[in-house]
């Protein structure tokens, strides 16, 4: 009965694990999915950049909201951060190349913000 408890526990934390390992996968990858331009004047890149409108508005900015990870702009500073379990490391702020290609700063000012960065 021990055993078969053990060995039960097991496949439920493995599954945990896995499941985990696989949402954070996915958030990683709908990150950036623009390649390419990444000389000034940035331009030639091909993709998706991202699209600011699916995500929401908080009190400092904005969020796009992923399966285990939640990604954070601070509309005021310009600083990405993520969001795991209510935990949130500061990651870095807007590079020259991710101003003008995903266009932060537009969406940061259309949603009320005044963005110094």
């Amino acid at each position: 009965m021990k055993r078969m408890a053990l060995w039960i526990f097991a496949a439920i934390g493995l599954l945990s694990v896995t499941l985990f390992g696989a949402g954070l996968a996915l958030d990683a990858s709908g990150f950036d999915n623009t390649q390419g331009g990444y000389e000034a004047p940035y331009v030639g890149w091909t993709g998706t950049p991202t699209d600011w409108a699916a995500g929401d508005t908080t009190a400092t900015g904005m969020a796009r909201r992923g399966y285990v990870a939640n990604l954070l702009v601070d509309c005021t500073t310009g600083m990405i951060s993520f969001q795991i379990y209510g935990q949130s490391i500061a990651f870095r702020q807007f590079s020259p190349r991710a101003l003008a290609v995903h266009q932060p700063r537009e969406a940061c000012i259309e949603r009320g913000f005044t963005p110094v960065f």
